[in-house]
């Protein structure tokens, strides 16, 4: 232990411990724009500076350790002075536009500046580098807003392993931008969006698409059909003044039909269908095991399978050719979904709200899209986007009441909710194959060694005499991992899940910000607490389900099911917007 002072305050910390968290420990906020612990630990805004008694030099106090004696100082008058300084250089080469920038009211840089009593924009002129950028595609970048922090380069370096972002120019030409210099449209990104979550400002954010929901529900023609994912409740409320006790399923019911939505569905009863197929279809595999490769992966993640397809495009066959839940409901939406509301299919206008940038991606795939014409999904809105739709309504959080689902498509058992997080797939498919292989439900819990939040798990369980070796990932980096030992030979497994996002789908990048935190394990345990107290944890009692096999898709693999349900991976487009099908 080494023990210090902070502003005239002994505290005593491990070693290695630096200023920052030292400061934290006894209430003393030290501000910072580009830091993330373990991550960006550069100092390169230079915002965090602190003062050592007897020392002339300023110190940056996110990667200074403390030592034995020190005595720190945050908020002498020299400091308030430079740190005011600093912040002013950096706002000197940013687009100061507020009002209309999706990260107002929730931007680092605007609360550290309004801290200081600045001005958004100190200079009469704006020098920051203009670029063009596609409007079309699914991630936007506004390099006026950039501080140059490298939050971006470091994420998608370090957790997703992809190097999509990296400096360019020198001195202060500097600038973040593609790699290699190249067009967006021309590189590997997975679209997965943890560059945008991780960016203190408005310079990286998702394509807004509610003006086209807006257009949607003021045609009288149109019929709108919303669908909730699971991780989307977890989250929903925190932008909107919810407290997690308040932000209940029912009450985003609720603010979509203030909204203007027709009915409201759950993306959980579409989850329950996707291990309806993905289950059968693992089990057929193992029946059949010399004719396929294997492990078998999960398909659900578009982020994982745009990863896959441009780094290891010979393992795409491994896939499981089940569409994703989301894939899933739109197909059912225009057709039996529709049959069943008693609507016109070419009338439905089918909306998903997601916590995922790569599900604008996905819907668009000519490959996913087999209900008929046009799109199966029309619109796809993050979390965030409802945040703003709900906001710029005025809808009070006090007016919204509990609502339930409109059914019978609002029906999803625990399995499904878990799906929107890491490990929550895996054992959600378990469940339901030890089902359909032995004809009785396994114990609830009985695979839950597959969850936490270890970037890499895997587990073996023994089903009817057959021992499974599953392996469970999140995060590209790990998958990564995961794969350049599955290549050399040094693990083998029979069924993996990768989630391209650290923590599953909880920590999307269609979440809502908290900068400098990381949520996905509270909001993850939310849905385990949701599944434990679920009157159905088993997809295959799902009754929705159940009625659209009996009345609908027959079985599972069925050819109906095959058509409307399955997707052949190794002719997806990889263009990052399609035209109309």
């Amino acid at each position: 232990m080494v023990t210090l002072k902070i502003n005239g305050q002994q505290v005593s910390v491990p070693e290695k411990t630096t200023i920052m968290e030292a400061a934290e420990k006894v209430g003393v906020h030290i501000p910072h724009l580009c830091f993330l612990k373990e991550i960006n630990e550069i100092a390169a805004c230079r915002v965090c500076l602190v003062e050592l008694a007897g020392i002339d030099r300023l110190v940056t106090a996110c990667n200074t350790e403390c030592r034995n004696g020190l005595d720190v100082i945050t908020n002498s008058p020299r400091l308030r002075k430079i740190r005011r300084m600093n912040v002013e250089l950096i706002l000197s080469d940013h687009k100061s536009e507020c009002p209309s920038c999706v990260r107002s009211g929730n931007c680092t840089l605007q609360s550290i500046a309004n801290d200081l009593g600045l001005p958004m924009n100190p200079f009469v002129t704006n020098t920051a580098e203009k670029s063009r950028w596609d409007s079309s595609l699914p991630l936007i970048r506004d390099a006026s807003k950039c501080v140059k922090c490298m939050r971006c380069i470091q994420v998608c370096e370090k957790i997703q392993g992809l190097n999509i972002w990296d400096l360019h120019g020198t001195g202060p030409r500097t600038t973040v931008g593609v790699k290699e210099n190249k067009a967006f449209r021309d590189i590997d990104c997975a679209l997965c969006g943890q560059c945008i979550t991780h960016c203190p400002v408005g310079a990286l954010r998702e394509r807004d698409d509610r003006d086209r929901l807006n257009d949607a529900i003021a045609d009288p023609d149109k019929i709108i059909i919303a669908q909730i994912a699971p991780a989307v409740r977890t989250a929903w409320g925190e932008q909107i003044g919810l407290r997690e006790e308040e932000s209940t399923v029912g009450k985003l019911v609720c603010a979509l039909k203030k909204i203007g939505i027709d009915y409201v569905f759950d993306t959980n009863y579409s989850a329950d269908m996707t291990i309806m197929e993905e289950g059968s279809e693992f089990l057929e595999r193992l029946q059949h095991r010399e004719d396929y490769s294997w492990p078998m992966f999960t398909s659900c993640c578009p982020g994982w399978i745009r990863f896959v397809k441009t780094q290891y495009p010979e393992m795409v066959k491994n896939l499981s050719t089940a569409k994703s839940p989301q894939q899933m409901f739109g197909a059912m939406a225009k057709t039996y979904i529709a049959h069943k509301l008693g609507v016109d299919p070419s009338k439905v206008f089918s909306v998903s709200v997601m916590p995922c940038v790569s599900k604008k991606y996905e819907r668009t795939v000519p490959q996913v899209n087999s209900a008929g014409k046009g799109f199966d999904v029309d619109l796809v809105l993050t979390t965030r986007e409802l945040d703003r739709f709900i906001r710029s309504d005025s809808i009070k959080p006090g007016d919204l009441t509990d609502m339930p689902f409109d059914d019978i498509f609002g029906e999803g058992s625990g399995a499904a909710v878990i799906f929107g997080t890491t490990g929550g797939v895996m054992e959600a498919a378990l469940r339901s194959a030890y089902f359909l292989a032995t004809g009785e439900n396994p114990k609830p819990d009985a695979f839950k060694n597959v969850r936490g939040e270890k970037g890499w798990k895997e587990e073996t369980f023994n089903i009817q005499g057959i021992t499974l070796k599953v392996a469970v990932a999140s995060g590209l980096a790990n998958a990564r991992k995961l794969i350049e030992a599955i290549r050399r030979g040094e693990v083998s497994y029979d069924f993996v899940e990768i989630m391209a996002c650290p923590g599953g789908c909880v920590g999307g990048g269609g979440q809502p910000y908290k900068d400098g935190l990381e949520l996905a394990p509270d909001r993850g345990q939310q849905l385990y607490n949701l599944d434990k107290h679920s009157k159905i944890r088993f997809s295959h009692e799902n009754s929705a389900v159940q009625l659209t096999y009996e009345e609908y898709l027959e079985k599972p693999l069925s050819e109906k099911a095959h058509h409307l349900l399955h997707t052949r991976l190794e002719d997806w487009s990889l263009d990052m917007t399609h035209e109309e099908p």
